[in-house]
């Protein structure tokens, strides 16, 4: 069971997620605005948020980045925008997931297992090295000739699951269903700007590769700049 925090301001939503989420267990709160969405959050300091961004007093992502600055509570937006623009705000504020309006409990229940069951994981494998790159999933650090990469921990878990598959083409599904643990479709922008956050901190881009390779139609793949 979570401890679920859902800051949603129409209340029609509000209450069918409070009782959807309460059914399968979790122990929920709710708030209608984004100022008490913040109090509670910091407050109460639940397992995870699941935030509109149309809310009345702020939109939610002035909130997840206030928030961002005093919790690291996984947040999962909710929200009736699709546009990549959009997705790219949320995830760039420091959203660890979103799904987008309408979308059923059962889902948002799966993404909320998926995201805590991330945060829980233990990191038991060994350092990869591929050419100059180096992953260490025990300290989680990466390395690039030497040099530190700052990551998002997307970001490493992102890298690291691909450096130890280097040389393999890895499909987005895959990316998805492990890295992200979503087997649910709609969700392929998040793969494409976490790649694209990536290759701008490899120093390299999608047109002008040197790790991170596009393989059209098939997936990604990460190998050596020499290979």
């Amino acid at each position: 069971m979570a401890q679920v925090l859902v800051v949603e301001d129409d209340a029609t939503i509000r209450s069918a997620l409070i009782r959807g989420l309460t059914e399968r267990g979790h122990a929920v709160r709710s708030a209608p605005t984004a100022m008490a969405g913040l109090e509670q959050a910091v407050g109460d300091r639940p397992d995870v948020v699941v935030l509109d961004l149309g809310l009345p007093d702020l939109d939610g992502t002035a909130m997840l980045r206030m928030l961002r600055g005093v919790s690291d509570v996984p947040v999962i937006v909710a929200t009736a925008r699709d546009d990549e623009s959009e997705v790219v705000a949320v995830l760039d504020a420091g959203a660890d997931d979103y799904v987008t309006k309408p979308f059923g409990v059962a889902q948002l229940d799966a993404r909320i297992r998926a995201v805590l069951r991330r945060g829980g994981e233990e990191q038991r494998d060994q350092a990869v090295t591929v050419g100059g790159l180096r992953v260490d999933p025990r300290s989680r650090e990466a390395t690039l000739d030497d040099t530190r990469l700052e990551l998002t921990p997307r970001e490493f878990d992102l890298l690291h699951y691909l450096a130890a598959r280097a040389g393999e083409v890895v499909s987005k599904r895959e990316l998805l269903t492990e890295v992200w643990q979503l087997p649910y479709g709609g969700a392929d922008k998040t793969v494409d700007v976490h790649l694209s956050w990536l290759r701008r901190k490899l120093g390299e881009t999608a047109q002008e590769p040197r790790y991170v390779h596009a393989v059209r139609g098939v997936g990604v793949r990460l190998a050596a700049p020499e290979e």
